[in-house]
């Protein structure tokens, strides 16, 4: 049984990044969708492994994907993914960057407050796996949407 404190965590954190994607502008979204809908379906596969693996625990006492993991990835994995994208595509160093930061943030200080309010700790990753484990995703999100923007180029010109 999710606890009501998981669930208006999980409703609220899909609910507002979803919200947020109201200001990033039409072109924005149109530009950028595909790579975050790649992302969240490859973020998918990469938490049904992790927790497969116990990498990390949710503290409801059953397991369940969909109140577990999948708010995670359709709730703040996108929006954040297309915010980012819109303000460091084209320089993939301050991406890199940005990306850095913010999954530092998450992997050191978020998972923390997370575990504080036993939503989710870390069980078989340290925080700096756990950031690896965030941060490579970054590479392939940008070589996507490198190979997207260069057939969207291509069809223009032909």
């Amino acid at each position: 049984m999710i606890t009501k404190r998981h669930l208006w965590f999980n409703l609220g954190m899909i609910i507002f990044s979803w919200m947020t994607l109201l200001f990033i502008g039409k072109r924005s979204f149109k530009r950028f969708a595909i790579g975050g809908f790649f992302i969240v379906g490859f973020e998918i596969l990469n938490h049904l492994y992790g927790n497969r693996r116990n990498w990390w625990k949710f503290f409801d006492k059953k397991d369940a994907f969909y109140k577990d993991e999948l708010p995670f990835s359709i709730g703040p994995y996108m929006p954040l993914s297309m915010w980012i994208m819109k303000y460091t595509y084209g320089n993939f160093k301050k991406f890199i960057l940005v990306n850095a930061i913010a999954d530092a943030l998450f992997a050191f200080l978020g998972i923390d407050i997370l575990k504080k309010y036993k939503i989710v700790g870390l069980k078989r990753l340290s925080h700096i796996k756990f950031f690896f484990y965030l941060h490579y995703k970054a590479y392939l999100l940008y070589g996507l949407q490198y190979l997207v923007d260069k057939v969207i180029r291509k069809e223009k010109t032909a």
